[in-house]
């Protein structure tokens, strides 16, 4: 499906994030600190359509080095899920986005490695200027979300640690795994009007630290 970064498809993928359910949010687990992550929504570099940043973290940080992630981090002491994903926003990619900018809120993911994440639907308006933090984003990367809703993008293995099915969104001949991967695809789900539910998708064993 063609979409434009533009306003017809801003208000359609609001509308979208507005028709999605979320799942009822349970007892906080006191084990799972609370971050956040932007699915932030830019123009693709060449073609014209709507894309999704990722981003590749630093080697130098102390936690997943070197692997794909949506822009984020763990959500200060009286932040929002949004406040946390716009400030992280912020740090890693320099994009000064506000409220306004905020078209929805998927579904939480809770990870191995101790969090709970809630991903947040931001539109990054044309001429939003892009200056990534070397600290901790070795590269940007703009996912058309033609490319995420083709019917190939994403496929499910398993592991001899788990019962549960691990995804691998398809990139440029690498896999992304979850828990990118598992938000991401919920994301094209939810574009299609889908209420697909993403939080029992695997991680395989190396992001379980």
């Amino acid at each position: 499906m063609s979409r434009p970064f533009d306003d017809a498809t801003r208000r359609n993928i609001a509308e979208r994030c507005a028709a999605f359910v979320r799942l009822p949010e349970a007892e906080p687990v006191p084990a799972l600190k609370r971050a956040a992550v932007a699915v932030a929504l830019t123009g693709a570099d060449a073609s014209g359509g709507t894309a999704v940043l990722l981003t590749l973290r630093a080697s130098g940080l102390r936690a997943h080095s070197n692997q794909w992630a949506l822009p984020g981090g763990r959500c200060d002491a009286g932040e929002t899920p949004a406040e946390a994903a716009l400030r992280e926003l912020h740090e890693e990619l320099g994009l000064e986005l506000g409220a306004g900018d905020v078209l929805g809120l998927l579904d939480d993911y809770p990870t191995r490695s101790g969090y709970l994440i809630t991903p947040v639907v931001v539109w990054a308006a044309s001429g939003a200027a892009i200056s990534p933090n070397p600290d901790e984003v070795a590269s940007v990367h703009r996912i058309a979300l033609a490319d995420i809703e083709h019917q190939d993008a994403f496929s499910f293995t398993t592991i001899p640690e788990s019962t549960r099915r691990v995804i691998r969104f398809h990139h440029e001949g690498d896999f992304i795994h979850a828990p990118t991967a598992a938000l991401i695809y919920q994301f094209r789900e939810v574009l299609a009007g889908r209420d697909t539910r993403v939080a029992e998708l695997e991680q395989p064993v190396f992001a379980w630290k």
